[in-house]
């Protein structure tokens, strides 16, 4: 792939007191391209994406997207979609809403927002749920709607953090295929944590 990196990670370090989490940690992303960061609890996987995140801070090194830098920036100055181990989703808000809380929040037209909905919604194979709650769908519905959401704002970067390791096996498998095949035609910059060499190698 030709250009600059999309993700740009730089001579990254972390420090817990006088435990090193990471150690000058290097790597180029390209835009649209999905990268896997595998390996056992305790390796600095989930310490390099919460730092891509900003939800942490470095200890050394850089971090860019697009040239820009965004080491020491908060994590809604950097476009990002962060998924979580657990869907997070607002059990009193219908799926709908629950798509349409991070559109919301940043003040876009009730008629712009409605269609974002329908076409996340449909996007990730759940056209016909926006009137359910949360607690009417199975785990992995639950968790295509957190992709949705984070779909909705359109984020730079898309950040999954072992996404399906509260599934039963069934899901996961399901699930990951999913994912990946929903990346591959959204196009964009993914990074994935798993500690599961199928997820890693599907």
């Amino acid at each position: 792939m030709s250009g600059d990196p999309r993700v740009r990670i730089e001579g990254v370090s972390h420090r817990y007191g006088a435990v090193a989490a990471l150690e000058d940690v290097s790597l180029d992303i390209a835009d649209g391209e999905f990268v896997t960061l595998l390996g056992p609890s305790g390796c600095g996987k989930t310490t390099t994406l919460r730092m891509v995140a900003g939800l942490i801070e470095p200890t050394g090194g850089r971090i860019y997207f697009d040239d820009r830098d965004v080491t020491f920036l908060p994590p809604r100055k950097r476009n990002i979609g962060f998924v979580f181990q657990t869907p997070a989703l607002f059990p009193h808000l219908s799926v709908a809403d629950n798509v349409a809380f991070g559109l919301s929040v940043k003040g876009g037209k009730k008629a712009d927002i409605a269609a974002r909905v329908e076409q996340m919604l449909a996007t990730v194979e759940l056209p016909a749920y926006g009137k359910r709650l949360p607690g009417q769908l199975s785990g992995g519905q639950q968790q295509r709607v957190a992709l949705a959401r984070v779909l909705a704002t359109d984020p730079t970067v898309l950040l999954f953090d072992e996404p399906l390791s509260a599934l039963d096996k069934n899901l996961r498998d399901t699930l990951k295929y999913s994912i990946l095949d929903l990346q591959r035609r959204t196009r964009k910059t993914a990074i994935y944590v798993t500690h599961d060499q199928s997820e890693a190698f599907a």
